[in-house]
């Protein structure tokens, strides 16, 4: 099993930044040949959505709704994954959700990924 915890959500106005950190412990996922650690949020009444995620490789993918503002990175050696959001909006409310997902795949869809942490709230203000 892997256990991941967000943090790092809260308020803030439109235009501001905030950062999301992921730390992850349990099995060591790492281990696999490929995964990903990724990003999704999730509004009141809406779907769960792919925000971003960073490949084994290294690779990184985002939403079209995210990309110029948001950046994903991650510290191998702390098993921890940030999401870096910038030029924030209101519509950028949601819950957001880590998740791990192993083996191959575009690592864009829920079904992808196998474990998730609890969620963080983010509010942005207008």
């Amino acid at each position: 099993q892997v256990q991941l915890v967000e943090s790092g959500g809260g308020l803030v106005q439109a235009g501001g930044s905030l950062r999301l950190s992921c730390a992850a412990s349990g099995r060591t996922f790492s281990s696999y040949a490929m995964y990903a650690m990724g990003w999704f949020r999730q509004a009141p009444g809406t779907e769960r959505e792919f925000v971003a995620a960073v490949k084994w490789s290294g690779g990184r993918t985002f939403a079209d709704s995210v990309k110029g503002r948001f950046t994903i990175s991650r510290d191998n050696a702390k098993n921890t994954v940030y999401l870096q959001m910038n030029a924030l909006k209101p519509e950028d409310t949601a819950v957001y959700y880590c998740a791990v997902a192993m083996g191959s795949g575009t690592y864009t869809l829920v079904y992808q990924y196998a474990y998730w942490g609890p969620g963080t709230q983010v509010t942005v203000s207008s």
